[in-house]
């Protein structure tokens, strides 16, 4: 068997074990759907398998934030090796075909990891300027890469790109705010809060009182326009990344619309998408 055969065996591999790690983890959408063409969706499965690795030696498990920090540096590293043409695993191999086949930009990566990082040491916003930073770091990236993927480049798309993931960061945020709060995060802004005579023992005693309702309305009135800006993007798209993105965004906008029908009381019970919803979300992404 000659070096480049076994090659394309050892990729074609790393590309399937990517597809069946993206599919083991659960998303309010499948990341890999059927709106994307055939070829591209192992590339973003091995992009996503990149991101939820380095989100997960951020979040799980009970390790120490200098444990934490120590091992995202590794894996920094590690992307620095792959996107060089020194893969220490078939996985970075895969992820290097992938960057060099649609000369995705580096610095997309190197934000997640920066944000994965920022999510250890800071547990608090002053601002929603501050926020808005952490989602280009974050969420951002996210959406630049899918655009890349489909040769898409231009700077306004890019733009109403970043306000889809934004919203998308922004929705997840509010979802899960019981689930940061246990883990000692807040992504609320403090100015925010204040303004809205909401303090931190609203979180820990689950108090749905007036104010906070008010301070959550506020979030997702504001996260609503973000999507509405979103929306641009939609025009400058190819028909099924089109409805794939189209889907997304519904999605995010269910979410929100969840959360007002619970009336905002989202410490108790975390919103979420059942197959009904999402059936009826894959509908109006084709038929509308």
């Amino acid at each position: 068997m000659n070096i480049n055969k076994h090659s394309d065996i050892i990729l074609n591999k790393a590309y399937k074990e990517a597809i069946l790690f993206t599919k083991s983890h659960y998303e309010n959408f499948p990341v890999v759907s059927l709106f994307i063409p055939k070829y591209l969706r192992k590339h973003i499965a091995v992009v996503y398998q990149f991101a939820r690795q380095a989100d997960d030696i951020a979040d799980e498990g009970n390790h120490k934030s200098e444990f934490r920090i120590e091992n995202l540096e590794l894996y920094e590293n590690l992307l620095k090796k792959c996107l060089t043409g020194t893969y220490e695993n078939d996985f970075l191999m895969a992820l290097n075909n992938t960057v060099e086949k649609f000369k995705l930009s580096s610095k997309h990566f190197y934000d997640l990891i920066n944000a994965f990082k920022q999510d250890i040491v800071k547990k608090r916003y002053a601002s929603f300027a501050e926020m808005l930073n952490y989602c280009e770091h974050s969420a951002n990236p996210v959406g630049r890469i899918i655009l890349e993927l489909f040769n898409i480049r231009d700077k306004q798309a890019m733009v109403h790109s970043d306000a889809i993931c934004t919203a998308l960061q922004l929705t997840n945020f509010y979802q899960d705010v019981s689930i940061d709060f246990n883990k000692g995060r807040i992504y609320i802004p403090a100015d925010e809060m204040e303004s809205f005579k909401v303090n931190e023992n609203v979180f820990e005693l689950k108090k749905n009182n007036t104010n906070f309702i008010a301070l959550l309305k506020y979030q997702v009135d504001r996260t609503q326009k973000l999507f509405d800006e979103g929306k641009k993007l939609l025009p400058l798209l190819p028909g099924n990344l089109r409805r794939q993105i189209k889907m997304t965004i519904l999605g995010g906008e269910a979410i929100l619309r969840k959360i007002e029908k619970s009336n905002f009381n989202i410490l108790d019970d975390r919103p979420k998408l059942n197959k009904f919803d999402i059936i009826k979300i894959l509908i109006q992404s084709i038929i509308n």
